[in-house]
């Protein structure tokens, strides 16, 4: 992504607009902030004037013992690098030099009433989601007992209809379709719809149907975690299928892998009930039990008598 206008950054955390000049020429391109209190003495030798600056009590108070002068004179050195813009914290007054310069320069200048660290943590946090890692797969995101459940699989295969029978479970739907997912921290990835189809679940025979209307708020949710891949594929009479599930599978998903099992598809097998299984099976295996295993250590245990 190459950056969000100052505009967007501004209206997305309800920022207020103490100047901005008429065409902004810069963008927001990383997360990460600065705050210019060691360049406000003088230091440039290291100054990432690509950052969001950050203005708050400690700075402000730090320009309020310069004379008019000297103020004017560090607000400019700053000033005259391209940065993105400067957010005042805790609505602050701000300095009319901060404003001279900001004119002068066509550098824009925001204010908040959060105070600073919670205003920081705060737009990471934003910063962060919009500039992770993301792609759009075909698919469909259901949270079944608390996991996120990506099922795959080609068209026609069921996935849709699946994922209405887990909601009719009392499961979640968060995206059918188009799934949106990005990588965060940790190497997570977060799951969720776009705006335009969200809620909604094409049924063939049927069509459309808006699950909030149909089942509540309660069947839907806005984003979830990626937690397990189900690849549905139709049943293949020549293909040896894990019966014992002693190999691990995974999906790779944006340099992320993520258990993954291949569920053969035919006529007369509860694919919810199978998907509901697996998401037990796979929350027994983050906490430590493998019944695959403990069946293999019983029969070696068994032989070995």
């Amino acid at each position: 992504m190459n950056g969000i206008t100052i505009d967007q950054f501004a209206e997305e955390l309800d920022l207020e607009i103490i100047y901005r000049p008429d065409n902004p020429e810069t963008k927001i391109t990383t997360s990460d902030l600065n705050r210019p209190g060691i360049q406000l003495t003088g230091y440039f030798e290291y100054f990432p004037h690509k950052r969001l600056q950050i203005i708050g009590k400690v700075e402000w108070n730090y320009l309020a013992t310069l004379g008019d002068k000297e103020k004017e004179r560090r607000i400019e050195e700053i000033f005259k690098y391209p940065i993105p813009g400067v957010v005042i914290t805790r609505e602050l007054e701000v300095y009319p030099e901060i404003i001279q310069m900001a004119k002068k320069y066509n550098r824009t200048i925001l204010r908040t009433d959060i105070a600073t660290t919670k205003f920081i943590n705060k737009i990471i946090n934003y910063l962060d989601d919009v500039f992770a890692p993301k792609t759009t797969m075909h698919g469909v995101l259901v949270e079944v007992f608390g996991m996120g459940v990506l099922i795959l699989g080609k068209s026609g295969v069921g996935k849709s209809e699946t994922a209405l029978e887990l909601v009719k479970r009392g499961h979640r739907l968060v995206a059918d379709d188009a799934v949106e997912i990005k990588r965060i921290e940790d190497g997570i990835l977060k799951g969720t719809s776009p705006e335009l189809i969200r809620h909604f679940l094409e049924i063939r025979g049927i069509g459309i149907i808006d699950i909030k209307r149909l089942y509540g708020v309660g069947a839907v949710k806005t984003w979830e975690a990626i937690d397990l891949v189900i690849e549905l594929e139709f049943w293949d009479e020549k293909k040896e299928y894990d019966r014992l599930g002693m190999d691990e599978q995974y999906a790779q998903i944006l340099k992320v892998d993520i258990p993954k099992y291949v569920i053969p598809v035919k006529p007369g097998r509860n694919l919810a009930m199978i998907i509901e299984v697996a998401a037990r099976n796979n929350r027994e295996k983050q906490m430590g039990y493998n019944a695959a295993q403990e069946l293999s250590n019983k029969v070696l245990m068994e032989m070995e008598k």
